[in-house]
């Protein structure tokens, strides 16, 4: 499991009189969502908010689906209105990373805006992948995640535009950059602020272990004067390390002795376990760059043409920055999912571009980073971690009819917007998201229930993931439900067809699952690329007339696995998640979804 990076700030000569650093940071939180709240729907004066927000989609069915969802948010004044809301999507083609992506919407800003884009403030959200480790969130998207918060329930935009609801009074025009699936969470003095009003770039800062740092950007920050830390730091950076080893952050003088930090820093441990007594590292989250910088990278951009490889804008962007930035970085590519011939080449460009620009860098002493971009880290901070839950406020029951949550070793079970009947169950440590489940329904542990309708008599198989999609096939509407086990590896591939025993569907040999179900091993049971078979590309997934029969069906090839018994799928029109995602009816989800809502409200007004 990716961990939560936390570090907790030293008050100084105030320590004894000021609260504990979880009381304060809890504090901080919920009256930014105070403030959110009283935002929403409501008409925002010039500064007041964001002038831009801007989401970033892979491809025009993404880009689709992202600006239907928004303009349902916006009808129903679930956001800030006054605003410019974008939707820019990657050119057709290679993928280009969520750096040529950050390149892609400057040329997009400048072709709506002209130059009155040099004063605003604009905030660029990073979603255009396909989620392949949270697949609930790949039909509609990442940054469209439902939480256990607010009323109407909170999604994960509203969430960053809550968090960021400081940003915007304090920034000079420029450009915040962040991704779709993490949460960073601050305190700091009651009189103070961040300023993003530094030239170049400036990136926060959370103190994390050196085992985080190997998953993620370091900063090598320059001397510091003070005996004491501070909640905020404004600090000037040397260089900045993108996925370093330990011994590579203690050769660049990275690490920071644990001696500055009183007792209560570091309270409470977090997952990678950083001890009192342990040397740390600062690790990036969100960056800003200022309006000259970004006009720097868009003209890059438009010299060059077209991307053909994959360029990542804290990796390529970031490494390039700072008085200690040396060109090797542009040669290492053991981080790179797909080396293109083109990469280190076009790193190079981008290193002599940048070289010379500095690096600012916000370090807040008092602060979480939280990914949740996996099946584990969704179940996890959604039904068994009380800090997550005791900070933003997240419940058991969000807008949702379900009678009772059972308890068990400290975990619960997650039910948001749903009606479930009260002869239901619902094992402790399980998300149901989006789903209408009948009397006879229960849901065994650690599972993932999304979009669905489950009427019959089902027992779900602790472990499950269950999430349904409407499909526009051929004009007409069907439903296809993708079932597998919440730790299955859909991105694991392999290149030939002999070898997809490697594969494994809910703990069990993939090849033993396809005698199951009765289907043969040909080069048809995969869709798209050939020599990349995966349980994404597997079409094993049955089509049908009903959202009910779908998800019915589906649990019955799910238990034919579990049980060894046979359950033919040869009868059946089957898709792969890759094809489910082409066909899917982003409206007719929004429908359902609507229709759930409304009768949860109707009833909450009768009683």
């Amino acid at each position: 499991m990716r961990a939560v990076r936390r570090g907790v700030r030293e008050g100084g000569a105030m320590a004894a009189a000021r609260d504990p650093p979880e009381v304060s940071l809890r504090e901080a939180t919920q009256r930014k969502l105070r403030r959110f709240s009283e935002l929403r729907g409501k008409l925002v004066a010039r500064g007041e908010f964001w002038d831009i927000v801007a989401i970033t989609a892979a491809d025009e069915k993404q880009e689709l689906a992202y600006n239907q969802q928004l303009s349902e948010k916006l009808k129903r004044k679930e956001l800030p209105l006054g605003v410019q809301y974008h939707v820019f999507v990657d050119p057709a083609g290679a993928k280009i990373g969520n750096g040529g992506s950050t390149l892609c919407a400057l040329q997009c800003l400048e072709k709506l805006y002209g130059d009155k884009w040099n004063s605003f403030t604009i905030l660029l959200i990073h979603s255009g992948g396909y989620s392949q480790r949270l697949p609930n969130a790949s039909a509609l998207g990442k940054i469209f995640t439902a939480l256990p918060l607010g009323n109407p329930i909170y999604q994960m935009l509203e969430l960053k535009l809550a968090m960021y609801i400081d940003f915007p009074l304090n920034m000079n025009p420029g450009i915040l950059v962040t991704c779709a699936d993490d949460i960073e969470l601050y305190s700091i003095g009651e009189f103070e602020f961040i300023r993003f009003d530094k030239p170049g770039f400036t990136a926060l800062a959370h103190p994390s272990s050196l085992t985080i740092g190997t998953t993620h950007g370091v900063f090598v920050l320059d001397p510091f004067d003070d005996l004491k830390h501070r909640d905020l730091e404004y600090r000037s950076c040397h260089r900045f390390l993108h996925k370093p080893s330990i011994e590579k952050m203690y050769q660049f003088n990275a690490v920071c002795r644990p001696g500055n930090f009183c007792q209560q820093d570091f309270a409470g441990g977090d997952i990678a376990d950083l001890k009192l007594d342990s040397d740390y590292v600062y690790t990036d989250s969100l960056f800003y760059m200022d309006h000259k910088s970004a006009k720097m990278l868009l003209a890059f951009y438009e010299k060059i043409g077209t991307l053909s490889c994959e360029i990542d804008a804290y990796g390529d962007f970031l490494q390039a920055l700072g008085p200690g930035a040396t060109v090797e970085y542009t040669r290492n590519t053991s981080n790179v999912i797909k080396e293109e011939s083109e990469l280190v080449e076009m790193r190079q460009r981008i290193f002599h571009l940048l070289k010379g620009t500095s690096l600012n860098v916000v370090v807040l002493n008092n602060s979480k980073f939280y990914h949740i971009g996996t099946t584990e880290e969704y179940l996890f901070y959604f039904t068994s971690d009380n800090s997550l839950k005791s900070e933003l406020g997240l419940q058991s029951i969000t807008f949702s009819i379900f009678p009772d949550i059972p308890e068990c070793s400290g975990k619960t079970s997650c039910i948001i917007q749903s009606i479930l009947d009260s002869r239901c169950s619902v094992a402790p440590g399980s998300v149901v998201e989006y789903s209408r489940l009948g009397p006879d329904v229960s849901v065994g542990e650690n599972c993932i229930i999304s979009g669905s309708y489950i009427l019959t008599k089902a027992a779900l198989p602790a472990h499950s993931f269950v999430c349904s999609l409407s499909l526009k096939m051929n004009r007409c509407l069907k439903y296809a439900t993708m079932a597998f086990g919440v730790q299955d590896n859909l991105k694991k591939s392999v290149k030939t067809l002999s070898d997809i025993k490697l594969l494994q569907f809910f703990g069990v040999c993939f090849l033993s699952c396809l005698d199951v179900w009765n289907l043969k091993v040909t080069e048809e049971l995969f869709s798209g690329n050939k020599t990349c078979l995966s349980l994404w590309t597997a079409r094993i997934f049955p089509v049908c007339s009903s959202l009910s029969d779908s998800v019915t069906t589906s649990l019955k090839m799910l238990n034919a696995v579990k049980n060894k018994s046979a359950f033919s799928l040869n009868s059946y029109k089957l898709l792969s998640i890759e094809e489910m995602l082409i066909y899917k009816d982003v409206e007719d989800m929004i429908t359902y979804r609507e229709q759930i809502f409304l009768e949860i409200s109707l009833k909450g007004s009768l009683m």
